[in-house]
């Protein structure tokens, strides 16, 4: 397998002009980031610490993906820099406190993707897009095991979304046979935890609705999962949707001089189904 600086330099090798000057240009980003944090730099930048920048970072992913699901590339390129400033931001405090540089990520990513790429870097074969996410998923667990992980589960970061720590908890699982045979099983799980609710509608406790709902949002993380479904994805496209739809309703409604508390549920109702037919 080729070494981390035998890839380098077969890919500059290979770079043109203008793909040469990006490291000059990523170098002045984190030049402009340290010239933000020293002491003569921002007072904002400069008073900012991991907890306080979290938010931000979280901000600016969704923007990215809100900017892809409207298929805006412009915004799109402005969102990706904006969440490339997010990291060079963290890696210069971490750099200040003497923890990590810019360059420990980046050859962290680097070494990482040759690595887990023996197909493309190194000798092995992978024929399928399939074949490359099971030898990925390899790899990373022995990685892991290697760092003395206790549970398959622990890479598994408790700070995402829920929807999305369940489906990669159920990937996971799943990777070493701990899954339903088919989605017919998994549609089964769901209409026994629906039944379930319904019983615990009856009990009337917080506690065990809170409980049944979860269960069934999980199981519908894995019914997305068998159908090749991001439900991430597939639940922020349906809010995109009802907010369209909604909107063609308000709008109706100021034209014909009301406002939404004076509308009847049958009137916003059927503007709703304009809108689903429009």
């Amino acid at each position: 397998m080729l070494c981390y600086a035998e890839v380098l330099t077969l890919a500059m090798s290979h770079a043109s002009p203008s793909e040469a000057r990006l490291g000059e240009k990523f170098e002045r980003l984190v030049q402009i980031m340290a010239r933000l944090r020293s002491p003569e730099g921002c007072p904002w930048d400069r008073r900012q610490t991991f907890d306080t920048i979290k938010p931000y970072l979280l901000e600016e992913t969704y923007e990215v993906l809100d900017a892809i699901d409207a298929r805006d590339w412009r915004s799109l390129a402005e969102e990706l820099g904006d969440l490339m400033l997010q990291v060079v931001f963290f890696a210069q405090m971490a750099a200040e406190e003497g923890l990590f540089t810019i360059a420990d990520c980046l050859d962290a990513i680097n070494d990482k993707l040759v690595r887990r790429h023996p197909h493309v870097f190194g000798d092995a074969t992978a024929r399928t897009a399939e074949e490359v996410k099971q030898r990925w998923d390899v790899i990373k667990a022995q990685e892991n095991r290697a760092r003395g992980a206790a549970s398959l589960l622990d890479g598994v970061s408790r700070a995402q979304p829920a929807l999305a720590e369940a489906t990669q908890i159920s990937r996971k699982v799943a990777s070493v046979g701990f899954d339903w045979a088919n989605v017919d099983e998994v549609l089964e799980k769901l209409r026994e935890e629906v039944e379930e609710l319904g019983c615990a509608r009856q009990e009337g406790r917080a506690e065990k609705l809170e409980e049944e709902i979860g269960d069934i949002l999980f199981v519908v993380a894995n019914i997305a999962r068998h159908l090749h479904v991001d439900p991430e994805q597939a639940l922020r496209r349906t809010n995109a949707k009802f907010r369209e739809r909604f909107a063609y309703v308000e709008q109706q409604l100021r034209e014909r001089g009301k406002k939404l508390e004076e509308a009847s549920l049958e009137e916003m109702e059927a503007l709703w189904q304009e809108a689903k037919s429009r």
